[in-house]
């Protein structure tokens, strides 16, 4: 199934261990979009700046809330938004 996810770094190194995530998961990375850095309007987590992600993937959907789950832990993620595409 499809899926869109779309997430905030701190630091563009953990994008390696994001997307080792998703492998790891048995999912594929169809496509992947970097947005660039940004100011937020606001501070999230004491952070003033962010690195914007975008990626579509193909990934089983009773994966998902484990996918989820290990996002959620990962304290160098300021925000993610996974929905089904």
């Amino acid at each position: 199934m499809k899926y869109e996810l779309t997430f905030l770094l701190n630091q563009e190194a953990e994008l390696k261990n994001v997307k080792d995530l998703i492998t790891g998961l048995s999912g594929k990375i169809e496509k992947e979009e970097s947005w660039g850095e940004k100011t937020l309007v606001y501070p999230i987590k004491n952070n003033q700046k962010a690195r914007f992600y975008n990626l579509i993937l193909d990934i089983d959907e009773t994966k998902t809330a484990e996918l989820r789950k290990k996002l959620n832990f990962n304290e160098k993620l300021i925000r993610f938004l996974l929905l089904k595409k």
